[in-house]
């Protein structure tokens, strides 16, 4: 099968969405499949006959995100080389339309899965409201609704989509992770490396360091911890904007030595990193799937993280770790903390139980899952047409997308300026 990605966000990129991308994309070449992506310029990318990179603003608006320019007939000579089975967008906007354009043009089926809750994430665009708020969530639903096949990383998340009225067929499905490389990895060349003492009970977290990834209270609740616990110490891997404010939130109650914050990593570093940590703790209140919960698990690590989507369906409170309430105050979290590592038989049992737990994120369960989907999407519809489309079947067809699109848009923007037209809670957890 041909399979063609859009994304905003790829490798060399660090985040959810471009991880969730690259281990679907190897999992289905590893199957015999052909994949193509299509995603913006990211400085420090490497040349790749695969993917096609298009023109983009670099760090929009102070972030590590890349804009894609939108400039015409970029994509175009790619897809008709390819002559891809199924578009798979990863995006409702930017890269998002014109996934929806090629698959349109080429009579294919369009897959979207809906990797994040985009209303939390509107910080990064100017002028932030609460009206762009409702607008992100109505633009994203409109989306759906224009799609083949919605894949929902969770069932919190696909329950949460239903509630808003999509009304695309919804398949939960997560990422996966490959659990056989978190085995036998080398934690204690991980700490000598970095300097951290070999009897240290060693707290950790992975993940860009971003607003909206709720650092602050992270930072608070472990700051608690280590103060009356010094032969503790916080590893952070990852970067972001919100980096320095973590550590300083750190500093007010523990010592530096107690301090690890190592930056991004990748590859066998990474797996390393999760070898040397003896628990895994997490505040998100915006993830959509727990990957990196699922990481930790299979790495052996118990968790402790706040009550959200993509969380409650993978961590099971007194068994794996720790599931506390959305609004759980830091002391609470930090008692959470010291239940879990100073009661030896607690941390024994939790351990024992996370790497079982992570079992059903397996890539190869999860990866086969989306192909049976690709298969009988494909089986549904008519043969795609290999040929170049003509002149008029590409102007209607074209037409026809952009007065979509522009629909979609314009009820979003109806949303954003009239809250009475939009019943649905912005943040809305599911019951």
């Amino acid at each position: 099968m041909k399979i063609l990605f859009f994304t905003n966000t790829y490798l060399p990129h660090v985040g959810g969405v471009a991880k969730s991308v690259h281990t679907l994309e190897t999992a289905f070449r590893k199957r015999g499949h052909q994949v193509r992506i299509v995603a913006p310029e990211f400085e420090g990318a490497a040349e790749d006959q695969n993917v096609l990179r298009v023109p983009a603003i670099q760090k929009f608006n102070g972030s590590d995100f890349s804009v894609r320019i939108p400039i015409p007939n970029v994509v175009g000579n790619f897809v008709e080389a390819f002559k891809p089975d199924i578009v798979h967008s990863h995006h409702p906007f930017l890269l998002g339309d014109a996934a929806l354009r090629i698959a349109r043009r080429w009579e294919i089926p369009i897959v979207f899965t809906h990797h994040t809750l985009y209303e939390r994430y509107t910080h990064y665009v100017p002028l932030d409201s609460p009206a762009i708020k409702r607008m992100a969530v109505k633009l994203a639903t409109e989306y759906c609704n224009l799609c083949d096949l919605i894949v929902a990383p969770s069932e919190s998340i696909a329950d949460l989509l239903r509630k808003r009225e999509v009304e695309t067929r919804i398949e939960a499905i997560p990422t996966g992770i490959d659990l056989d490389i978190f085995a036998g990895n080398q934690g204690a060349d991980f700490r000598e490396t970095k300097g951290i003492p070999a009897d240290a009970t060693v707290i950790g977290t992975v993940g860009r360091m971003a607003t909206e990834k709720n650092l602050p209270y992270l930072a608070e609740s472990v700051a608690r911890h280590l103060k009356e616990h010094p032969k503790s110490v916080f590893l952070a891997v990852g970067d972001g904007n919100a980096r320095a404010e973590m550590i300083s939130i750190l500093k007010r109650d523990a010592s530096e030595s107690q301090i690890f914050a190592v930056g991004k990593l990748s590859g066998q570093d990474l797996l390393n990193a999760y070898a040397a940590m003896d628990c895994f703790v997490f505040a998100s209140q915006t993830e959509t799937q727990g990957i990196v919960l699922a990481e930790a698990l299979a790495a052996g690590n118990p968790v402790i993280a706040l009550e959200g989507p993509g969380v409650r369906e993978i961590l099971v409170d007194g068994k794996n770790g720790f599931l506390l309430p959305a609004e759980a105050s830091p002391a609470e979290f930090a008692e959470s903390l010291a239940k879990l590592l100073d009661d030896a038989d607690t941390f024994e049992a939790c351990s024992k139980a996370a790497r079982a737990s992570a079992e059903p994120y397996a890539t190869s369960v999860c990866a086969e899952r989306v192909l049976a989907c690709y298969e009988q999407l494909t089986a549904e519809h008519e043969p795609a047409e290999k040929e170049v489309p003509d002149f008029w079947h590409r102007i209607l067809s074209d037409l026809e997308s952009e007065w979509d699109l522009m629909v979609a848009k314009s009820a979003a923007l109806k949303v954003g300026l009239n809250k009475r037209d939009f019943p649905i809670p912005v943040y809305s957890d599911v019951e």
